[in-house]
């Protein structure tokens, strides 16, 4: 599947940023991975608002949280695919966002994320969807691929990668 044709410029951050809760004391604490979690969804869902085919940012975002609640959408190799069927997805949208530190999202290796793929669509696209996920995590695969968009200096270059990709 064609991602790259998905894949537009101002929905990808290359200095993704997100203000995170100091760390507490004990470093298990549940409460503070939940609510730096939450923060990054928040920049995210900030990220899909700028293609205007969202609906309401705040139940987008509650249902991203609960989607997140359910299971962690981090796959590991600094990786994250939140995603999540809304009637606040208007159509389908993916979004990007990179951060040289990366951020814990309770990945199954236990590294920080980096890289952040968000997608959202409308209930009814099951089909869809889905192939563009499964597309997404097959190209990802790639420890050179997952290079390439680490070092994208515009925008265009992870849309670039994509398309040699495919």
């Amino acid at each position: 599947m064609n991602i790259s044709r998905f894949l537009k410029e101002e929905l990808i951050k290359l200095n993704f940023q997100c203000e995170q809760e100091p760390a507490p004391e004990t470093p298990a604490s549940h409460q503070w991975r939940e609510r730096n979690k939450e923060r990054i969804l928040g920049e995210l869902v900030n990220i899909l608002e700028l293609s205007g085919r969202t609906g309401n940012n705040c139940r987008l975002l509650t249902d991203l949280i609960n989607r997140e609640r359910k299971a962690s959408t981090a796959i590991g190799h600094g990786i994250a695919i939140p995603h999540i069927r809304t009637m606040q997805a208007k159509e389908f949208i993916i979004g990007v966002a990179r951060s040289k530190d990366g951020y814990p999202f309770d990945a199954p290796d236990n590294q920080p994320v980096h890289l952040f793929f968000i997608m959202a669509a409308p209930p009814y696209d099951d089909n869809f969807y889905l192939k563009v996920f499964k597309s997404l995590a097959q190209s990802i695969q790639y420890e050179e691929f997952r290079q390439e968009l680490m070092n994208a200096k515009e925008p265009y270059d992870i849309i670039r990668a994509f398309k040699k990709m495919e």
